[in-house]
């Protein structure tokens, strides 16, 4: 499957920011020529393009989290279409992108260089600043008013050029071109600016230090400034001395200071820690370095514990966990480490008592209903997985991690029309709409014999065949 073209992709990815006391009008210009609607269809087609195209985190608490906390800021934000989809990538490097239509990317990585609960915000808030000024129009808006003197110019240079000129009609196409990057530029630098700005607004509101921001950006140009090969979010967010310097003054109007970090972050970066280490081993000498140095970093311990189960040492995980579940008894994260150990070491009911007892505390959780299912079907329950999957689909119908567990547990129910379509869901998501097509006509035959639910059947993939025309016309 092809990517995007270039220049949709490029559009689609633009990171571009102004003044949060000088706020541009958006105006009916750059609506008229891609309306939100019509961002919002963009941006959903090229996330099920994406997916089809990375590999994905597909871990519950770290999904929940990136989910939360960017909903958390989108509170406070200037976005007005609050709509948004997520892409959690499996990559160490980090980058955060925002894309039309309120499609959230972060990769993993992120998680690993943001010290701070409220470093990692700034960046996000930066991301949901170009969401919420509609840089993507804008910037579409931008080439249109410069496409025609570009083009006049070029087309000085051919008839130059075709006149005898030379190399004069050479250079004169050369400038033009140039001219047109060099105003590209420009104008991602201005929507870069503003990203920063608007984002330390957002961070101040939602309770944020507005600090973490210039912090975070100086920290990584350190990092990386004799790198011949900077990570991708360098390459698309360039940090300069000015930027930091304009940040940093910024944030130093903003009075007091917000919260720096919370220990949900450190859990879950400890998460992601072990996720990218070499081996559970190396992961598990890196926490207990961690722990010599501060014994009560609760992080380090839970990441520790979470290195012991992957390696197999059940007794110390346990022993790391009843620590930390003796000082927060009801800290969800312990809490599902321990149904993790549980049902490792074959203690299955006491898995499932925990994970009601939570019910009762976390009633909406999708990392406790994931678990909960994931129990169900070690213990052979394969109806009420079934069932309960159904259920999670009413909060997460957009979600390609639930329709291919959907699919598998169907299969094991024997419901093999429902297997089917959960698959065609999963294969649409993931941009692979001939796969979802096919599927979908396995599933309309062996429902020949009931006419409303082929009907159903019939009428969804007619859905699909109008999103794979409007994804082709799109890719030309």
């Amino acid at each position: 499957m092809n990517f995007l073209r270039p220049s949709l992709l490029a559009l689609a990815c633009l990171a571009l920011p102004v003044g949060a006391s000088d706020l541009p009008s958006l105006g009916d210009s750059s609506s008229s020529i891609v309306s939100p609607e019509q961002e919002h269809r963009l941006g959903r087609a090229w996330l099920s393009v994406l997916r089809g195209q990375v590999d994905q985190l597909s871990d519950p608490l770290l999904k929940d989290y990136v989910e939360t906390s960017v909903y958390r800021l989108a509170e406070t934000s200037q976005l007005e279409d609050k709509r948004l989809e997520f892409v959690l990538l499996n990559s160490p490097q980090i980058n955060a992108f925002a894309a039309p239509g309120g499609i959230v990317g972060v990769n993993g990585g992120l998680l690993l260089h943001a010290q701070t609960e409220a470093e990692y915000a700034s960046v996000m808030a930066h991301e949901l600043a170009h969401l919420s000024q509609r840089h993507f129009a804008r910037g579409i808006e931008a080439q249109q008013r410069m496409q025609v003197p570009v083009m006049a110019a070029m087309l000085a240079g051919i008839v130059a050029a075709a006149a005898g000129a030379g190399d004069a009609g050479i250079a004169t196409i050369m400038g033009a071109q140039a001219a047109a990057i060099q105003e590209q530029r420009r104008f991602s630098r201005q929507n870069e600016q503003e990203a920063d700005r608007i984002g330390l607004l957002n961070l101040e509101k939602a309770g944020y230090d507005p600090r973490a921001m210039p912090s975070m950006f100086e920290r990584l140009m350190r990092q990386y400034r004799y790198d011949s090969k900077p990570p991708e979010f360098l390459l698309t967010h360039p940090v300069t001395e000015s930027r930091i310097a304009d940040t940093r003054n910024r944030a130093e109007q903003y009075p007091g200071k917000g919260v720096e970090d919370s220990l949900r972050y450190q859990l879950m970066r400890a998460r992601t820690q072990l996720m990218f280490e070499e081996t559970p081993g190396i992961a598990a000498k890196r926490f207990r370095s961690m722990l010599d140095g501060n014994p009560k970093l609760d992080a380090a311990r839970y990441g520790l514990a979470l290195a012991q189960i992957k390696a197999g040492r059940f007794e110390d995980a346990r022993k790391d966990l009843d620590d930390l579940l003796g000082k927060a008894p009801n800290e969800l994260t312990y809490n599902l480490a321990m149904v993790d150990l549980d049902e490792g070491t074959n203690r299955l009911a006491d898995a499932r008592q925990r994970v009601e007892r939570l019910r009762g505390l976390y009633p909406d959780s999708y990392p406790l209903e994931q678990a909960r299912i994931d129990l169900m079907l070690k213990q052979n329950q394969t109806k009420e997985a079934e069932a309960a999957l159904d259920q999670l689909l009413t909060q997460r119908g957009n979600d390609p991690d639930i329709w291919y567990q959907v699919a598998e547990v169907r299969g094991l129910t024997r419901n093999i029309i429902g297997l089917h379509q959960a698959r065609a869901e999963f294969f649409a998501l993931v941009g692979d709409y001939d796969q979802a097509l096919e599927q979908l006509d396995l599933a309309k035959r062996r429902a020949s014999s009931n006419f409303p639910l082929a009907s159903r059947i019939d009428a969804r993939q007619q859905q699909l065949r109008d999103e794979k025309n409007a994804l082709d016309k799109m890719m030309r």
